[in-house]
């Protein structure tokens, strides 16, 4: 039997259509048919000048938009040879780090939501809307931020702006233990997660997955520390990986890059230097002819750019590299054999947006 899941179906986290083939209720395989949200984000960039490019990296994954936006700047930033003021940097880290922690309770809360948990919907949204504040008063937006410029940040961070996050710091170790209090040893929890999805090391390797797909399955990677940017050279901080590569790693996994990702806002809280947040920067920004690649540790694993210069105003290619993407590839070889009930399990623990798949 076919079976047509999505593309308007809440379980798959956007316009995605799964189609699977069954026999009784177990997948003997299954196909995605994606590019529903396509808008051509790649091509619109070789006709916008480099600043204008970079709100359109706010709508890939515009779950994580700090986090995009930061490789785009970066990337032009490295290109032109632009040193960025260290007090950016570690404002950067800071709310890199809290979207990051936005991005994994909303993953926890959808996650737990297609499972069966509506506890953790309402607790985990609870602890990101004070993320979101954050934003707000330092953005002006919640979600799409447009939160950096070439060179630097657009304004200096908000008076107030280290006492709220101290104090989001403070409280959030307790959250996280509710989150584990709630779901790590709860036998409907671990019935739906624990054997389900499972993906080797080295098929995780071999696909190309990132980020806590690929640290699910016991691969210690992390750009963060592999290739600093920001200020992650100045942090210190563990890399969380599983053991078994199954859908109950990844979210233990995750849940520990949260503790961590707060440990970073804490130190980088600290050591907070003073002076200016932008670099000088010409007024029409033309980067050297050539090709460059920059990527960080996004959410959902490694954001990159690919940019190709023809030392005019306007880039001659940009090219995505979407965590995203990469990691639906896994998604077949995860769910045969297991149940449709399970492949809703699956959806979730790769944490995908679709905004960032079609691009």
């Amino acid at each position: 039997m076919v079976l047509n899941m999505g593309p308007q179906h809440p379980s798959t986290h956007g316009v995605l259509r799964v189609i699977l083939r069954l026999d009784g209720e177990t997948v003997i395989d299954l196909d995605c048919d994606i590019g529903f949200l396509h808008r051509g984000m790649e091509k619109i960039a070789e006709s916008r000048t480099y600043s204008m490019i970079a709100p359109y990296w706010d709508r890939l994954d515009y779950i994580a938009a700090v986090s995009n936006g930061l490789v785009w700047v970066e990337t032009v930033e490295q290109m032109m040879g632009l040193v960025v003021p260290p007090r950016a940097h570690y404002i950067r880290t800071i709310l890199t780090e809290l979207n990051r922690i936005a991005s994994h309770l909303l993953w926890l809360a959808t996650h737990g939501l297609d499972i069966g948990s509506f506890t953790v919907l309402l607790w985990a949204l609870r602890e990101r809307e004070e993320i979101l504040k954050i934003f707000e008063r330092q953005f002006g937006a919640r979600l799409t931020c447009h939160a950096w410029r070439i060179g630097g940040m657009p304004n200096d961070a908000y008076d107030g702006f280290v006492k709220d996050v101290q104090q989001f710091v403070n409280n959030f170790p307790h959250r996280i233990d509710e989150y584990e209090t709630l779901l790590s040893e709860n036998r409907i929890w671990l019935g739906r997660t624990v054997g389900i999805g499972v993906i080797s090391a080295e098929d995780a390797i071999a696909i190309g997955l990132s980020g806590p797909a690929l640290r699910g399955s016991g691969i210690a990677w992390d750009i963060r520390k592999s290739r600093p940017y920001a200020a992650y050279a100045d942090m210190d901080f563990d890399i969380p990986v599983g053991e078994n590569g199954d859908t109950y790693d990844r979210y233990l996994v995750r849940l520990e890059e949260m503790r961590q990702s707060r440990r970073i806002v804490q130190q980088a809280i600290d050591k907070l230097p003073d002076g200016p947040v932008n670099a000088k920067v010409p007024k029409i920004i033309r980067p050297p002819a050539g090709d460059y690649y920059h990527s960080i540790e996004g959410p959902k694993g490694e954001i990159g750019c690919y940019l190709v210069s023809d030392g005019t105003a306007m880039p001659a290619r940009v090219r995505v590299r979407p965590p995203c993407f990469i990691n639906l590839q896994a998604l077949r070889q995860m769910c045969i054999g297991h149940l449709v009930a399970d492949v809703v399990a699956i959806i979730g623990t790769l944490d995908i947006v679709l905004g960032e798949i079609d691009r």
